[in-house]
């Protein structure tokens, strides 16, 4: 019977410290004050590029703002949007639009490597002896990339994996680039 007593004493015992406990634990828990719920945006940049270039009958405008989130001082992801128009006086006018996922890493404060995946979408209208040909297709580019960077501003190269002279809506699977994010 002492026995039986003595192990009724010690479940009490132990259902008391499990309430506490679960009472300590709850009152640990921590509350997210204002503050605390922007620290979010405090790791978010903007950024993105600006392109033009004019010559004699001869346009190229594009836009690509784009933002990136720092998980930490080496790792950032984010991503971009494009929009660009080019003509060429009788001979063709293309609009593209698409979307780009960005990867960051940076080892040390002045290297930068990135992957970006893009899909762009590209309409362009061709006139050749009178004839007006349509043509739209999706391009799908895999960027692998180098750079210096300094402060918010990195200058760069990359390559596209999966570049394809025949299928590929740029001349060239190598390209320079200026990120800038602020």
């Amino acid at each position: 019977m002492k026995k039986n007593h003595s192990l009724t004493i010690l479940r009490r015992f132990l259902i008391l410290v499990l309430l506490f406990s679960f009472h300590h634990l709850s009152a640990q828990q921590q509350t997210i004050t204002p503050t605390q719920q922007n620290d979010f945006w405090r790791n978010v940049q903007f950024g993105g590029g600006i392109g033009m270039s004019f010559g004699t009958g001869y346009t190229d405008i594009a836009i690509s703002p784009s933002a990136i989130y720092n998980i930490n001082s080496i790792v950032a992801v984010g991503t971009a949007l494009q929009f660009g128009y080019v003509s060429s006086k009788n001979n063709y006018t293309s609009a593209l639009y698409g979307a780009s996922l960005i990867g960051l890493i940076n080892p040390i404060p002045q290297v930068q490597f990135s992957a970006e995946l893009e899909e762009i979408n590209v309409n362009t209208d061709y006139q050749y002896d009178g004839a007006n040909i349509s043509d739209s297709f999706w391009n799908t580019a895999l960027y692998l990339g180098a750079g210096y960077r300094t402060g918010n501003v990195t200058v760069g190269i990359r390559y596209d994996v999966l570049f394809d002279d025949n299928k590929s809506y740029y001349s060239d699977a190598f390209m320079p680039f200026i990120r800038v994010y602020f």
